[in-house]
């Protein structure tokens, strides 16, 4: 498992850090004339989507079917993985928008923004190393691993639609 480690950490390290990338760098043309602004309701869709799949694995596991929860948490990683490509498409291409409520809200947004990003950048190497453990069928340890992946994941997929939400009247189109 000493192998796999390394590339979950190395490809963990590549996600986060054009993830960094894409917020910090200079906004890429590549994709110039092509309108992306619809990709962020996209990405509350499949993190919705992702949000889903991760329900409907736990209660399979525990009903103990098992391969309807390998097959949703399979659902749960290409959802995912979709969403990164088009989360990075968009923030290559696209200056952030910022959150124009004020008040209570204003501070429910970012305490909510601000837990969703810092659990994410963990969700990524622990949702990676947890599905390795189960591929090796080490399920004993793939078991004590996914009781802190799930609600992590569950959270991060969750809180990813409710930024959106709360972000969205001020996406200008």
């Amino acid at each position: 498992m000493k192998k796999e480690q390394r590339y979950i950490w190395a490809l963990a390290l590549a996600i986060n850090g054009l993830i960094a990338l894409s917020v910090f760098l200079p906004k890429a043309t590549m994709l110039a004339g092509i309108n992306v602004s619809l990709l962020p309701k996209v990405n509350a869709v499949l993190n919705g989507l992702t949000f889903a799949a991760l329900l409907v694995a736990l209660l399979s596991i525990r009903r103990k079917r098992r391969g309807w929860h390998r097959r949703f948490i399979g659902v749960a990683f290409a959802a995912t993985s979709l969403f990164l490509v088009s989360y990075l498409a968009y923030h290559f291409t696209t200056p952030s928008v910022r959150y124009g409520g004020a008040g209570i809200l204003r501070h429910v947004y970012y305490l909510i923004l601000t837990t969703h990003i810092l659990l994410a950048i963990v969700i990524v190497p622990l949702a990676m190393y947890t599905m390795a453990l189960a591929l090796k069928d080490e399920i004993g340890r793939h078991r004590k691993l996914a009781r802190w992946t799930m609600p992590i994941w569950l959270y991060v997929s969750l809180t990813g639609v409710i930024v959106y939400l709360m972000i969205a009247p001020y996406y200008v189109n």
